[in-house]
């Protein structure tokens, strides 16, 4: 089983296109080779392939962190499935995870949300969607400060916040203080929860 995530910059018309375009493809480049792992195209979307289905929300979760971080966002789905045809652009290859990531992505704007997941699962779906969308509540809202210590943190599991402070430029004060208010222990909880349910469906 592999993980597809489909996703367009949001009001991308309003933003100078090279600017954002070019931070977009920064963010993106630690998560692979381009076009075979993750490609930008039509201008403001964007598909990326993530090998291990369980890093997924993750990996959603820190590209909106640093979208937000520069006062920008977008809508994503993430499919789960198969990949059946390996082409050399991303956007050319084809499996039940990019169905599902696809056909989903196309619902995001009529269902007014900026992120859901698939897996064809229907009771693990409906469980883990309404998750997410009760993150969105507060993860859509993240200010730049907020969005900066989310994907510092994300990337650097391993540092006390003294060292993330430190990395951020803040004492270990306001670091606890931008972790209360991202409500990133509550991110956490629901990447180990997402975890645990993708790795029961990969088993089965």
């Amino acid at each position: 089983m592999t993980s597809i995530i489909t996703g367009d910059i949001i009001g991308s018309r309003q933003q100078e296109s090279e600017h954002w375009i070019e931070d977009l493809k920064k963010i993106l480049v630690p998560f692979g080779e381009t076009p075979s792992q993750w490609e930008v195209y039509r201008g403001d979307e964007f598909q990326i392939e993530v090998k291990n289905p369980e890093e997924a929300l993750l990996t959603v979760i820190l590209i909106k962190a640093h979208l937000r971080a520069i006062k920008s966002d977008a809508r994503m789905s993430i499919g789960f499935g198969d990949k059946i045809h390996d082409a050399e652009k991303i956007s050319e290859s084809n499996g039940s995870a990019f169905i599902h990531s696809g056909e989903l992505f196309e619902t995001l704007k009529k269902q007014k949300v900026t992120l859901a997941m698939r897996t064809g699962n229907d009771e693990i779906d409906e469980k883990l969607n309404l998750m997410i969308q009760l993150a969105l509540t507060f993860m859509d809202s993240w200010l730049v400060q907020s969005a900066e210590f989310v994907a510092v943190a994300i990337e650097n599991p391993t540092l006390s916040q003294e060292e993330l402070g430190q990395k951020l430029g803040i004492n270990q004060a306001a670091v606890s203080r931008r972790q209360k208010r991202a409500q990133f222990d509550l991110v956490m909880n629901l990447d180990r929860y997402f975890r645990k349910q993708i790795k029961q469906l990969t088993s089965l």
